[in-house]
Parts: C-alpha cells; structure tokens; sequence
C-alpha cells in the first residue's frame, strides 16, 4: 500500500519568536541576531526543519524518559525513525516538513511584523553591562503549516498520527526557536485538515487526536 497525506494547520506566535538567521558580523547599533526571512518577499519565515527538529527532539525526550542521557540520532525508539528518518541504519522518513510561510501578511501590515528585543548580559565581576538587540517576529503573527505523510502500511498510519499529535501539543507547552526559556518562541497549533491522496484511510479519527 502506498499513498500520500497533506496535513494543514495554523502556527500562531504568542509570544515574540525568534528562529536566526546565522549573521556573521553586526555593526555597532544594529541588530546582534536577525530572523530568517524568505528572500523573494522578506518575511519572516520558519524552516521545515526547525519544526521537524524540534517535534524529533521533544518526542525522543518523551520517550527516553531521561532528558539528561539523550540518545543519538540513530539510537532513538524505531517509531520515531519512522516518522523522521536515520543515517545509519538508513531510515526513510515518512514526514516531509515544507517551509512556513506568514499567512496573514495583509493582516499584519498595521503594525510591523518584527520586533527588536533589547537584552543585557551582566558581567557578574565587573557588573558591566553588554547589551544586544535581538530581532523577534511578533505575537499574532501566523504561519500556514503543510506537512505530507507517506502513508505505506495502513496499520500503522493511527499509531503514527497519534505520535504526530503528541509531539504538537508537547511543542505548545515548549518553545520553537531560541530564546526560549527566556519567554520567547510560544506557538498555538490550529485548524487542522488532512488532504488525502491516493489512499483510502480514514480521516475523522486522525483529525480527532489534535484536538
């Protein structure tokens, strides 16, 4: 059996998020770590992997039961080799997680859809201040979220979803992006819909565990 699933949702920032962009050099004044931006309209986006990263992360914390022994890659529990992929031994995910987009860019155009957070490191001896101004996509703020989900064996797909769904609600009692346990990066998840494609599983029950 072999076929194919879209899953759609909604990612709300709630609170600033800041995923970077990996700037190598800043000038004096000017923002210290900037978010990454799609280059053909400038705004900010959320890489596949980011997402993908961190569901893994989360789920393979929840599962190992022990966040100070995490395991390498390669050595997390097979359904998340499933989901997700391997190296070695080569695993072929079965998620494939698409870039997100900003979604409600007309909405945002009233206010400016990036902020700059200004932070300070103290230096404990010396009590000298060492500010940095950190660039943060702001809450309300939405992102359209497109994952496919092979589907290639049907007894498994429920098993699969519902470690999906898991991984989702771990990540809105979390964080994405940095800064996190500094108050930044909470996200909602919302309006859920699955698109089948050549397949014939059923999808009300799969729609029920995001709820």
């Amino acid at each position: 059996m072999y076929g194919k699933m879209i899953i759609r949702c909604c990612l709300v920032v709630r609170t600033g998020l800041h995923i970077g962009a990996g700037n190598a050099f800043s000038a004096i004044g000017a923002v210290d770590s900037q978010v990454v931006r799609d280059p053909l309209t400038g705004l900010p986006m959320i890489p596949g992997s980011s997402l993908k990263g961190k569901l893994r992360s989360l789920l393979a914390r929840s599962l190992s039961k022990d966040i100070q022994r995490m395991p390498d890659f390669d050595q997390d529990d097979g359904r998340i080799k499933r989901l997700f992929g391997s190296a070695d031994p080569v695993h072929r995910a079965r998620l494939q997680f698409a870039d997100c987009f900003v979604a409600n860019a007309e909405e945002m155009e009233r206010v400016h859809i990036t902020e700059v957070k200004a932070e300070n490191a103290i230096n404990r001896a010396t009590s000298v201040a060492n500010p940095r101004f950190i660039e943060r996509v702001v809450a309300g703020t939405r992102f359209a979220v497109s994952i496919v989900y092979d589907v290639e064996d049907a007894g498994q797909t429920a098993e699969d979803f519902a470690l999906l769904a898991k991984g989702m609600k771990l990540l809105q009692m979390d964080y994405l992006g940095g800064h996190g346990s500094r108050g930044s990066g909470r996200v909602s998840l919302c309006d859920f819909r699955l698109e089948p494609f050549e397949t014939s599983v059923e999808l009300e029950p799969l729609c029920a565990l995001f709820k």
